[in-house]
This record gives structure tokens, sequence and C-alpha cells, in this order.
């Protein structure tokens, strides 16, 4: 086994020196959380941009008619299929004979409407397009081509709805987006409007007039059709030129096209075949403007209005963009997620079944006795359970309480207990790793067990810890803590997330050889390892994490006994469950960052960098950092998608981690009932989570040196029933 030399072991902390003056603490927590909810604001926004001005049609279809048309007047019947009803005139244009009005829908469309528009140019041809607010804003440079060609242009609302069965004040939301999309794509608005899913005039009913007359109330001019070539139902080129061609010949018309919504290919294609047979029979090819005799219905907007509708526009294009990033990282974060379970569970089974061969195989076992470390700082509400359930171990051990400078009777609480071999260690305070490094100096014995002053201990949690030691290459053991408060919501949330994240993973660090912590609340070392390793070290807010990566990078294995069980009291408020994952997050940020030389390694400090490293990356930085997209886009789902295909994607996604949680309790020989709160941490607690590590990474980049916090305790562990282990 490859060593480095040993290091001194004179690694006390150093004393808090002068440090820069900076903002107070509590406004620059205020900025780190802060930042993250404008992170989240801000896809939030570009979702709802993106969903609003992408929820499209499925092209048009058939024109409404059929319905009652009492208030219909006669003339506008059996008028032309041009109606204006601005001011205080009702008039109605014909096309003249021998002209043909060609009038295309629903775009501009990336595809097909440059495809039209060169085949129009190409035969000098003039077109009026009817296009949405949707489109112009995703594609404004094809508005823009099409004005510069000298085409008209018209309004077809902004999402294409049905505005016979919209309110009023929806009406002139899509009226007034559409608009500012026009403003902001060519700088020009209109006064020419097609209502979507109408036809001829003599389809219109009541609805479908009151909502002319109303157009007309706002200066808008409405173009109907007099043949409808049925294009969307892609029935050839042939028979959509065919139902283009005026009937009874040399009548005028206006004809209605599509440019978007579908594959328009035959479109084009007839295009093709009509505009030289027209021609060729006299025919002449005007806009909607040259029938109503107006110079034009397109004009300048004022600078005020460009540039509202330029910073509208701007925001269609960065949501898009935001958008389709945000699908990517989607798109790896789901295969990372499946794929993590999947290989979570295959390696478990691997772990379990090994873990089963050694312990009914011949092996050697440690007899010997072991030093405990307790380290304490005001914890006179935990101490006396501790320290009990450690003096009814099975395996004989030596009790070092290192009170830390406590300001409450911790110490003399543990002195009067007592209890054999337990000894009372007063110092000064300096820190965890420094009362740590206090204890284990103090040690008789090579092999130490640290754990945290509020973990309880099971009788045979010592004797199971240190059975890898018979190994020795072994230099410092993981045991399996638990949460020992699990009432209430949020002590079941974080008794999923022991048993399914940190237990299942550390079985495949185990088998991976790159296990990356060993818990503070149960963990076994080497003496001689510690020594190799610097022993613990003061420069991380995660001493546990740090020690361990030190000693994979001093050659020492590193071992996971899933059955020295050990109950810990976690957070049982929000408040404490932010500050002690904040401290985690960032000391494991500092801890990774400390030994990043190891990437460029050789031997077993080059395998936990290679592999180790970039799994802790991946799954405790990265995949955390962007899960919440998956509950953002489950939202955008719902409102803008279709909701029972995004309602079944979250659920199976839930469903495989349900399941990769089931198997985790199966191992550790839990009850699977507290899973009924797992749906609502994926919804909560993981959103907890997501901000905690924003921060911690916000501080990481600032340079801030985190204090430690200490958490309050309730002293409320209890020791369950000892479950009917499988051993494994």
């Amino acid at each position: 086994m490859r060593r480095r030399p040993p290091r001194s072991t004179d690694r006390s902390p150093r004393p808090p020196g002068p440090r820069r003056t900076r903002a107070p603490l509590s406004a620059r927590h205020r900025f780190r959380l802060l930042v993250p909810l404008v992170l989240l604001a801000f896809v939030a926004s570009v979702l709802l941009v993106e969903g609003y001005t992408t929820r499209g049609f499925a092209g048009d279809q058939e024109g409404r008619g059929g319905r009652p048309a009492t208030d219909v007047p006669r003339r506008v019947v059996d008028g032309g299929p041009i109606v204006d009803t601005t001011g205080d005139h009702l008039r109605s244009f014909r096309t003249p004979d021998k002209t043909v009005v060609l009038t295309f829908d629903d775009g501009p469309d990336p595809t097909w409407t440059p495809r039209v528009r060169a085949v129009l140019d190409r035969y000098r041809t003039p077109g009026t397009f009817f296009v949405t607010g949707q489109q112009t804003a995703r594609h404004p440079g094809i508005l823009r081509s099409l004005i510069r060609s000298g085409h008209e242009i018209g309004v077809h609302t902004f999402s294409h709805p049905d505005l016979a069965e919209r309110s009023a004040s929806d009406i002139d939301r899509e009226l007034a987006l559409t608009q500012l999309a026009l403003a902001g794509a060519a700088g020009v608005n209109t006064s020419l409007m097609r209502m979507p899913y109408s036809s001829t005039t003599t389809a219109l009913d009541d609805a479908s007039w009151s909502v002319a007359r109303r157009l007309g109330d706002k200066g808008y001019v409405t173009a109907f059709i007099d043949q409808d070539t049925n294009d969307w139902r892609k029935p050839g080129a042939r028979a959509i030129a065919d139902a283009a061609t005026p009937h009874p010949p040399g009548r005028g018309a206006v004809v209605l096209l599509h440019d978007a919504g579908g594959d328009r290919s035959q479109t084009v294609e007839a295009l093709e075949i009509l505009i030289p047979r027209l021609k060729a029979q006299g025919y002449r090819f005007a806009t909607v403007a040259d029938v109503v005799g107006s110079d034009r219905l397109t004009s300048p907007v004022g600078t005020a209005r460009l540039w509202q509708g330029r910073v509208f526009v701007t925001a269609v294009a960065v949501s898009g963009a935001a958008v389709s990033v945000v699908s990517v990282l989607l798109l790896v974060v789901g295969s990372l997620v499946l794929a993590r379970c999947v290989v979570l569970i295959v390696l478990a089974r691997r772990h379990a079944r090994r873990h089963r061969r050694r312990e009914t195989g011949p092996r050697r076992t440690v007899t010997r006795p072991v030093s405990v470390v307790v380290p304490a700082y005001n914890e006179r509400l935990c101490i006396p359970k501790t320290l009990r359930s450690l003096a009814a171990s099975d395996h004989p051990v030596e009790i070092i309480v290192v009170d830390d400078g406590s300001q409450d009777d911790t110490a003399d609480l543990a002195e009067s207990l007592a209890l054999e071999n337990v000894t009372v260690v007063r110092r000064p305070n300096g820190g965890k790793p420094s009362a740590l490094n206090t204890g284990v100096l103090r040690a008789s014995h090579d092999l130490v067990v640290m754990l945290d002053a509020d973990t309880v201990f099971a009788p045979s949690t010592v004797g199971r810890l240190v059975q890898p030691f018979a190994d020795p290459r072994v230099g410092a053991v993981a045991g399996n803590a638990k949460v020992g408060n699990r009432r209430g919501l949020l002590g079941r949330w974080q008794h999923i997330e022991y048993v399914m994240g940190f237990n299942l993973d550390r079985r495949m660090y185990d088998l991976l050889h790159c296990l990356p912590t060993i818990p503070g609340a149960v963990g076994a070392f080497r003496v001689e390892a510690l020594r190799d390793a610097g022993m613990m070290s003061a420069d991380t807010l995660a001493e546990d994490t740090d020690i361990t990566m030190a000693l994979h990078r001093a050659g020492w294995e590193i071992s996971y006994a899933p059955d020295a069980l050990a109950w810990t009291e976690a957070p049982a408020s929000l408040r404490e469950l932010w500050r002690q994952r904040y401290r985690w997050s960032y000391g494991t940020i500092q801890a990774a960052w400390k030994h990043r030389h190891a990437l460029l390694e050789r031997g077993p400090a080059g395998r936990f960098g290679r592999v180790g490293l970039p799994l802790l990356a991946v799954f405790q930085i990265l995949t955390p950092l962007l899960a919440p997209l998956i509950d953002i886009l489950a939202v955008y789902g719902l409102v803008f998608g279709n909701p029972l295909t995004t309602v079944l994607a979250w659920s199976g996604v839930l469903a495989v981690q349900a399941l990769c949680a089931a198997y985790a309790f199966h191992l550790d020989g839990e009850s699977l009932r507290p899973l009924w709160a797992l749906p609502f941490q994926q919804i909560v607690y993981r959103q907890v989570m997501y901000l905690v590590l924003v921060q911690a990474c916000l501080t990481a980049i600032n340079g801030y040196r985190l204090p430690w916090q200490r958490l309050k305790r309730s002293g409320d562990v209890v020791l369950p029933p000892q479950p009917s282990t499988r051993r494994t």
C-alpha cells in the first residue's frame, strides 16, 4: 500500500485572526438568498413568456357557420368579403372582376413563408399575409422580408383563438399584443384584420358579427374570403390551384391559403400552377388595400412604440433561447436522475451480497478495545443518552468526552453519570476538529470511534463498526447514520433522505473505493491513518469530508459498515435544517476544492480524484442544482402543454425514485410506511435543498468564510426497537 510520508500531528486550528471588513452577515445572507430566488423568478418568467407566445393551434380548420344570424345586416351577408365598420358607417367591398387577392394565414413560418414569398416575388405578385403575434415575435426577420418585398400585412390575432368565444378584454389583449409584436419586428402597425376560423360573409353568425363590429370600433377593416382552397387538408397542388381559380370565369375573388400551421409544400407547388394560369387568363393580382381603395393599411409606428415592441420581441427571443437551454438541461438532469437510480440499485444489490458473504463466511474478527471520542459543546440535553448508549456497548470501549469550552454544565453532567471507563477532558473552546484531535491524542487504543454528542449507538454498533479493520489496508470505516427524531413531516423527509440518499450512496461509493464522507455521527479511524492524513483539520466546515478525502490521498482504504447503526438528532425546523445543510454544502465544496489535486495523482488518491470527485460534483452539486427544473417544467406543462402527459411524466420520475427508496428501506430493514411522504418531499424539500445549495455555491464563489453554526438541540433522539436487520 502506497502511503505518503507522515505529516506533523500538530494541526491545531489557527486562532481567529483579523478579517476584512464586510457587510453585516444578515444583509449578506439576505443577498445570497435573493439571488436563487431571482434565478427561479427568471426561469419562471421566461417559461411564462415562451409558453404564452408558443402555445399554438392545430392549423386552420373549417370556418364557423350554421348558427343563428338574426343581427347580421343583409348588405353584409350579400356584400363583398371586405367589411369596414369603422366610424359611423358600414361598408363592404367586392373584388373587381378579373382581380384576385391571394391571402395567407397563420404565419410567418420560418420554413414555408420564405418559399411562398419566393414564388410571389418571382412572378411579381403581391400577397396579403395575415400574421399571428406569436409567430411574428418568434420570427421577426421573416416579417421584415415580407414588408421589404412589398407584400401586405394583416392581423390574425396573437394566439389564434376563436374571438367569438372570448371576452372583450381578451380580444383587446390579443390585438394589443399582436400590434406590439408588429412594432417590435418591423416598426409598423396595421388596421387590416382577419378573424381566426372565419370564412365567407354568408357564414357570419351573431357572435362573429358582434366581434366584427368591435374590431371596427378599434379601427380595423375586416377581411373575409370568397374562396377557400382547403389547402390545410393537403388535397394536392392541382386541387388547391383549381379551388383558388375564380368561378365563374372572370369573376374577382379573395382567396384563402396558408403559409404556416403545418406542411405547406402543396401550397407552394399550387402557386407555381395558379399564378401563371391566372395571368394567362388576363387576371391581375392585388392587395386588400387596393380593393378598399386605400393607399395602404399599414403605417410606421412612433419611436416610443417601436422600442416597446423591440423589448417585447427581445423578451420572446430570450425566452425561446432560455427554454431551449432549459430543455437540454432537463434532458441531462432526467437522464442523470434515472441513471443514478438504476446504478444505485444495481450496485447496492451487489454490495449487499458481498456484505452477506463476508458476514457468513470465515473471517478475522476485531476484538481489541476501542477508544470512543465524543466532542461536546453545550450538549447537556443530549450527552446523558449518548454516554449511556456507549456504556451499554457489547464491545470493550474507552469513552473520552472532550468538553470544548461549554457554557453550560455539559462536563459536570457527564461526570455525574459515574459511568465506567468515561473520561471527561475539559478544554477552552477551539472548534470541533481541535476537540477531536485532543480526544485522539488522549486515546489509549489504536482504533478510535468518533460520534457527535447528539447521537445514540446501539449496543452492537461499535463492535460492527470496527470489524473492517481486520484488513490492514483499511484506515477508516463509515457507519450507518439514521434520523433519531422522525416525528413530524420534516423528520420523515430527513429519514427518507438519510436512508435513500446517504446510505444508499455509501454502498455505491464503497464498491467503487471512493467513499467521500465518513459521517461525523458514526465513524471509526485507525490512529496511524489519521496521522498519515494530518489529523482533523479546521480548513473546511466539513471536517468529516475533509479527513475522508485526506485519507484517500494518503493511500488508505475507506470501508462502509451498513449494520453499524447510529441514531442522530436531525433539525426539527426549516430554519435549523437550512443552517445545517448550508454548512454541509459549503463545507463539501470547500473540501472538494481543497483536494482537487487528487484528479492528477496516482494510486488510490488518483482513483478517488477521478471517480469520487466527479461523482460528488455531479450528484451532490450539479444534479441538485438543476433538479428543480423537473418541477418548474412540470408546472409549465400543466399550464401550457398536455396536462395528462405532464402528470404521467412527473409521476414516472417519482415512481423510479420511489422504487429506489423502497429498495433502500428494504436493505436497511426499515418500514416502508414513511414513504407516503416522498411525493411531498419532492415538491417542497427539494426546493429548499436547491436554495441552500445555490446559497452555498454563491458563498464559495464570493470567498466569504462561513462561521460555524451550531444547531439547537432538543435531546429527543430515541433508540428505536432494533429492526430485524438483514445485516447487509
